[in-house]
This record gives structure tokens, C-alpha cells and sequence, in this order.
């Protein structure tokens, strides 16, 4: 049984997320303290996060970014603001997805089941190192490692580029990446995958690999090796 982490502060519309969720045989817990929200994930050890923006004390985003800090563990937002940039902004800050208020159910429902069978059926699997423009890439740890440095990515993340590595210097279609990143991608927006590929090139900056994932404009991207780069 998955442990879910629902962090929202309106009663009604918890119980009722909990109720449907635990038809489904997930176990659901709540916040008792919004001030102690960090501290309750780490003693609960869920397996995924489902987070409102507008919560008492700090808003969601603080909570997303602390709970980064501490775990790569897949997080859904949920908001009743429909603005461009709070979808933006929580990409950004590592989620995973983003669901705005009122929501059909079954949306929610299928999103988590697609991202709890995603991230653990594939951690589960036999994954060995993977080298790509002369870093160690570690699909089981989620790291990406040069003589620059090493970087922890998200589950989108080191998704994307297992999907892009696996395929390296062919281009990857949008499509493709949306279709298997989120099973159902008539509730995916084109822009959470052009957020999850930016956010994905700025982490890799960091150890000098950004410019090795390629945008082909109205086709998709690709992941280039280092030699391939000065043809």
C-alpha cells in the first residue's frame, strides 16, 4: 500500500480527496501542525505528495522547495489559481505535476497511479550506469556525475534524460516524451513538458551538459554526445 502525503487545509475538500483515494487502497495522511509540515513528512516517509498553494503560515511553494531539499519523492500541486505562472513557478521548484481546482477525480486518480507506476516500477528494475558526454549517469540514485561536480535530479527529470540517452543523437518527439512521462496527456499542457526540459538543461549547467540536450523547434530534442557537438 503507497503512503500518500495530502497537504491541504481545507477539511471538506481533504476528507473527500481521502475518501476517494482510500477506495483505491492508497493510505492518505494529513498536516496537524502547518507550521511543522517538514517535520510530519519525515516522520510519515510517504511514498508521494499532494500539495495545495494557499496553506497557512507559507504557501505551497516554500513547502515544495523544502521538501526538495530533503527528498527527490514525486509531488502534485493542486490550486484553484489558474495563472501561467504558478504552473510555472511550481515546475520550477521540482514538482511533478500540476492539477487546478475544481478537478475531476478520475484526473487526480490517474495522475497519481501514473506517477506511482512510473517512478517505483521503474526504480524497481535492474538499471546499470549509464557514461553520456563523459558523466556517470546513475538512473537508481538519480545523480549525474563529471569531473565538475555531481547533481541529484528529479524523477521527471533523470526520466527525460534516460528517455533522451536511450535514443542519443535522434530526436526524441514531444509527443513521445509526454506519452510516456504521463499516460494520459490529455490532462498534460505542452508547456509542463517545455518546463520539465528547461528545468532538466539548467541542472545540467550547473556540471556543464546543458548545451548537449538540443530543442529542435516543432520536433522535439535531442541528447548529442560531446564528439558530436563540433560536426
Amino acid at each position: 500500500m503507497f503512503k500518500l502525503l495530502l497537504i491541504e487545509d481545507d477539511t471538506t475538500l481533504f476528507n473527500e480527496i481521502k475518501d476517494r483515494l482510500a477506495q483505491w487502497s492508497y493510505d492518505v495522511y494529513g498536516i496537524t501542525d502547518f507550521s511543522k509540515v517538514i517535520q510530519e513528512f519525515t516522520d510519515i516517509k510517504p511514498d508521494l505528495v499532494i500539495i495545495d498553494i494557499q496553506l497557512p503560515k507559507f504557501d505551497g511553494f516554500h513547502w515544495c522547495r523544502m521538501i526538495r531539499s530533503h527528498s527527490n519523492i514525486p509531488i502534485i500541486f493542486l490550486s484553484s489559481r489558474d495563472h501561467p505562472t504558478d504552473i510555472v513557478m511550481s515546475m520550477q521548484f521540482g514538482a511533478d505535476d500540476y492539477i487546478q481546482k475544481p478537478f475531476h477525480f478520475d484526473v487526480l486518480i490517474a495522475k497519481v497511479q501514473a506517477i506511482l507506476r512510473r517512478v517505483y516500477n521503474y526504480n524497481s528494475e535492474k538499471i546499470e550506469l549509464k557514461t553520456w558526454c563523459g558523466a556517470t549517469v546513475d538512473y537508481e540514485k538519480n545523480t549525474v556525475t563529471t569531473t565538475a561536480g555531481s547533481i541529484e535530479l528529479s524523477k521527471n527529470e533523470i526520466f527525460i534524460l534516460k528517455l533522451l540517452i536511450e535514443q542519443k543523437n535522434k530526436i526524441v518527439s514531444r509527443e513521445q516524451l509526454i506519452n510516456s512521462l504521463w499516460d494520459d496527456k490529455r490532462f498534460i499542457s505542452d508547456n509542463t513538458l517545455t518546463v520539465n526540459v528547461n528545468r532538466l538543461r539548467k541542472r545540467l549547467d550547473e556540471i556543464g551538459l546543458g548545451s548537449f540536450i538540443e530543442t529542435k523547434v516543432g520536433q522535439g530534442y535531442k541528447a548529442i554526445e560531446e564528439a558530436t557537438i563540433y560536426d
